[in-house]
Order: C-alpha cells, then structure tokens, then sequence
C-alpha cells in the first residue's frame, strides 16, 4: 500500500499531462461539488479515432490530481471505444488503491471527464455508466 501511496504523491506533486491545450479536438469541464475537485480535460483525436495527444487542468486533492495524471498517460493512443468501455474497476488498477467510497468520486474525476469527453466528441448521449461514476 505504501507503494501505492506514494506513486499518487508521486503524480500529485509531478504531474503528467498538466496544461491547456489549445488545438483541442474537444474539451470538457467538470467538477465535484462534494469536495470542490475541478478539471477540464483536453483530448486530440487522430483520424483513426485514437488519442493522440491529452492534457488537463485543474484543482483538487491528491487522489484526483493523481488521478488525472495516470489516466491521461493510460489512455493515449487508446481509440475511443476502448476509452468509453473503461469503468472503475479499470481505474483502481491503474491507480493501485481502493480510494473507498469517501473519496470514490475524487478518484474517478478524471476517467468520467476523459469519457464524456469521448462521447461529446462523437455526438453521441453520455451512457449510463458514465453518468454514474
């Protein structure tokens, strides 16, 4: 666990992918009013439908700045239907801590950023699970 705590330190105070992006392919805002996290995400979709670029913005604690870090690097070059298949269970692994349901939503900021983002660029309604997350 020790391990784990400190690869999320780690990402909150370095983090990956940090900044604006101003070619964004598209962007999303969302927050977490519960605890005040906030982020936008910005992703590049090449033409076969891949990420090939993502950064995001942001305030928060540790756990969803970290979050964010690991999932942006996770899911560059991932096409959008893999990125829109992706649920919690995906993003504990990646980050390696159960953040428990206190912090639940800090932890999964990003990923439901990251999705809906998928699903604006494509024109498509944002699924059930993703609303939920």
């Amino acid at each position: 666990m020790d391990l784990y705590a400190e690869e999320i330190i780690s990402h909150y105070e370095h983090p990956h992918n940090k900044g604006r992006m101003d070619n964004a392919s598209v962007s999303l805002h969302r927050d977490n009013p519960t605890c005040g996290d906030e982020m936008t995400i910005y992703l590049s979709v090449d033409k076969e439908g891949r990420i090939s670029d993502v950064k995001f913005e942001g305030n928060g604690c540790a756990i969803s700045m970290a979050s964010a870090s690991m999932m942006t690097d996770h899911v560059k070059g991932k096409s959008l239907g893999e990125i829109e298949s992706m649920g919690v269970k995906d993003l504990i692994e990646l980050i390696g801590i159960d953040p428990g349901p206190a912090r639940l939503k800090c932890a999964t900021l990003s990923l439901r950023a990251i999705k809906e983002a998928t699903f604006v660029y494509e024109h498509k309604p944002v699924d059930a699970p993703t609303k939920s997350l």
